[in-house]
């Protein structure tokens, strides 16, 4: 057959595929939907979102989740949202993945797809502040995402509405010593669109307030006993505690540097870095639903001697976290419609 008579063959060919592959596409797209529809007669429910494996992994150990008999779980742009029953609340659980994008595309598919009465967030995070310790579980009150930044040349002016600044070669060893051509940067208030507010009109805004009623219910979770070991050879040296209305750090920075866990907790006041929880607190937020989140100190985000300790107590972070998570869930009065 000559080459001119191949081409309309592969066209037609390419043609059917394609439309083979869009008609399936469509098919499971219905037949999600019809699921969606399905679940939501059962709702409403509570949203709950972890990040990674390791969280996941101790949510599940618990054997709190018992899973929807019919409709254990939808599989919706790569990610499982599985439907069941936590403490006696009808519950949606998703691992979003790491960073705000995840964060912020999770949460927003889980309040749009789902009969949500609000959301709960939890998992593991770096610890900023001295006063707190590995295996302690932070539930913030406020929360800001400090990776916003002006990025100026040495010569640069910052804006005057900056929140905070970082001047690079004030960490020049010895100090003053040549100029830092990394400059300095200029923190950035985040632009927060809400269901509150006027439509397409931002608001600055640095710090995400946590739904008062919410943290006022955390509250009752204080004194609460957390585990201490990892096992019969690995325990912390102290008893972890539970504290409620820190402040927290999200960026998409896993932060393992002393001096900048330094400078954060200086700057912004911040007892733990992570990288998820202001992008589903503001999306949750902006959505007018009610969030918390609740996360296990896993490492001194860069303050210690060696390297980073998550691999050590990461787990026991997540697993405390577990813990709180079920005790507030416990606590939640009845959820209506």
């Amino acid at each position: 057959m000559a080459a001119t008579q191949l081409k309309p063959c592969l066209v037609l060919l390419l043609t059917f595929s394609l439309l083979a592959f869009a008609s399936a596409i469509s098919r499971n797209r219905i037949k999600s939907l019809n699921q969606i529809k399905e679940v939501n007669r059962k709702g409403p429910y509570i949203g709950l979102i972890t990040v990674f494996a390791t969280e996941e992994d101790a949510f599940f150990a618990s054997g709190s989740f018992k899973p929807d008999p019919k409709f254990p779980f939808i599989d919706l742009s790569g990610r499982r949202f599985r439907f069941g029953v936590v403490r006696g609340r009808k519950v949606v659980y998703v691992r979003c993945g790491q960073g705000m994008t995840n964060a912020v595309a999770a949460t927003q598919q889980m309040v749009d797809l789902f009969d949500i009465k609000g959301i709960i967030h939890f998992g593991i995070a770096g610890n900023t502040n001295n006063s707190m310790s590995i295996g302690d579980v932070t539930i913030p009150n406020q929360i800001a995402h400090t990776g916003l930044w002006e990025w100026l040349n040495t010569n640069g002016t910052l804006d005057s509405a900056d929140v905070a600044q970082l001047e690079i070669g004030d960490y020049n060893v010895p100090k003053g010593n040549g100029t830092n051509l990394l400059g300095h940067i200029g923190y950035v208030e985040e632009e927060y669109y809400s269901v509150a507010g006027e439509p397409n009109v931002a608001e600055s805004l640095l710090w995400a307030n946590i739904s008062l009623q919410w943290l006022q219910l955390a509250s009752n979770l204080e004194g609460m006993e957390l585990e201490q070991c990892v096992n019969s050879s690995l325990c912390l040296t102290e008893k972890p505690k539970l504290v409620v209305g820190l402040r927290a750090s999200t960026s998409n920075i896993f932060l393992d540097n002393a001096a900048y866990r330094d400078f954060l907790f200086q700057k912004f006041g911040v007892s733990s870095a992570d990288m998820e929880s202001a992008g589903v607190a503001m999306t949750s937020l902006s959505n007018g639903y009610p969030v918390i989140v609740i996360r296990g100190l896993s490492d001194l985000a860069g303050n210690q001697e060696g390297d980073n300790v998550v691999s050590k107590f990461g787990g026991l972070a997540a697993v405390n976290s577990v813990k709180a998570v079920l005790g507030f869930i416990r606590n939640l009065p009845p959820i209506t419609r």
